[in-house]
């Protein structure tokens, strides 16, 4: 299964490096993430990790808390114009809301939803 940490940093120069130290030496692979700041020092991350476990472990022992936890959706999209909204499109025809959507690895689309079920007969 497929998730998506939320998490929070503080908005500073080497937070990021030490997200990626933590997960890192604990053996952790981001498959994808999408990182912003929101204002007031923060910066909201999110990560995708195919074994939330681990993460979790390495997470909570250096101190960062996890904010939300998500099952996801991870699609291949073509690396081309176009294709994001042809996946859209087919979420919105099936109203389907998404809630999340960054890029992953190897070209693959991230979506949370508030629907997962019919997000995911949507796409197949």
């Amino acid at each position: 299964m497929a998730t998506d940490l939320t998490i929070e940093l503080d908005d500073r120069p080497g937070e990021l490096a030490r997200l990626g130290d933590v997960l890192g030496k604990s053996g952790v692979n981001i498959a994808g993430f999408c990182a912003v700041t929101r204002g007031g020092g923060v910066a909201e991350v999110h990560l995708l990790v195919e074994d939330a476990a681990p993460a979790f472990e390495a997470l909570q022992g250096a101190g960062i808390a996890i904010t939300e936890e998500q099952e996801v959706i991870v699609h291949a999209v073509d690396d081309r114009p176009g294709a994001l909204g042809e996946v859209a499109h087919r979420l919105g025809e099936a109203a389907v809301n998404i809630t999340t959507a960054y890029l992953a690895t190897s070209t693959r689309l991230v979506l949370a939803a508030d629907n997962l079920a019919n997000a995911r007969d949507a796409l197949d």
